[in-house]
């Protein structure tokens, strides 16, 4: 889940079975889902990013055809929810890739070791005036921390007893005394049904108290609505928090359901 900053609007990439992925638009003010495209590939949604007013979706992909144009990897510019590109950018390697949103359309790209431009468009400006933090750039965490720094999340200490897969720990007020916290991993030595990279939260009390939320693939803040939301077994979900904890909560959309549809761009 890609949420803008500056609008009530979300980018669900839904991916499944492991080579095919669809994005769909989030109404966030109404919640209604509208599909975008699906791609016959992979996106790697911890480079991916939305731009602060929904407009606009860069994101990583790769298909592995090393020998087409767009050499088997790279990065992509669309008009949210679609996939088809308005700035496409060769990669032919998943080493770097992808980029953030430093305005509404102009774009930090992870370059690493270079990109090919096949197209470009005077809608967006590539930043090159952005200097990221120090450990920004490279594969998914490099991205992904700074979009969660730069959205309202806080870096804490990691914990000195700790599973050796843990890489970052994040938190994020979210209301009623309680504190989102999301704990990133990454290791080759990761549960069935999910990548090198994946997340685990806990709600954590002002009095210390600690709720496990193991089951949760995503979560966060949405500050438009004042609530908050999170995916799980192929779910969306959302729940107001007080002092209690997360109470009233609503299932927002399924997205199980879904198979392969070879759609156009209306652009």
């Amino acid at each position: 889940m890609l949420l803008a900053s500056q609008a009530p609007l979300g980018l669900v990439i839904r991916r499944g079975p492991a080579k095919r992925v669809a994005t769909v638009l989030w109404d966030r003010s109404r919640d209604e889902f509208r599909l975008g495209q699906w791609l016959k590939g992979r996106i790697y949604e911890r480079r991916s990013d939305l731009s602060p007013d929904g407009r606009f979706a860069i994101y990583f992909a790769m298909n592995g055809k090393w020998h087409t144009e767009a050499r088997g990897a790279w990065t992509a510019i669309s008009r949210a929810p679609h996939l088809k590109a308005i700035v496409l950018l060769a990669k032919g390697d998943c080493w770097h890739g992808g980029g953030l949103w430093t305005g509404p359309t102009t774009y930090w790209l992870n370059d690493g070791h270079g990109h090919d431009i096949l197209q470009e468009d005077s809608e967006v400006q590539r930043d090159r005036r952005y200097a990221p933090a120090a450990d920004a750039g490279g594969e998914c965490p490099g991205v992904y921390y700074q979009r969660l720094r730069r959205d309202g999340w806080r870096s804490v200490p990691i914990p000195e007893r700790r599973p050796k897969s843990v890489h970052q720990v994040f938190e994020k007020d979210v209301g009623g005394g309680w504190t989102l916290r999301k704990t990133a991993h990454a290791s080759t030595d990761h549960p069935t049904g999910t990548g090198c990279y994946w997340d685990e939260h806990e709600l954590v009390g002002a009095a210390g108290q600690r709720v496990a939320c193991g089951d949760w693939e995503w979560a966060d803040l949405d500050r438009a609505r004042g609530r908050l939301v999170w995916a799980a077994h192929g779910r969306l979900h959302a729940g107001k928090v007080d002092a209690a904890g997360v109470v009233d909560q609503v299932e927002l959309h399924d997205f199980r359901g879904m198979t392969f549809e070879a759609l156009e761009a209306p652009y």
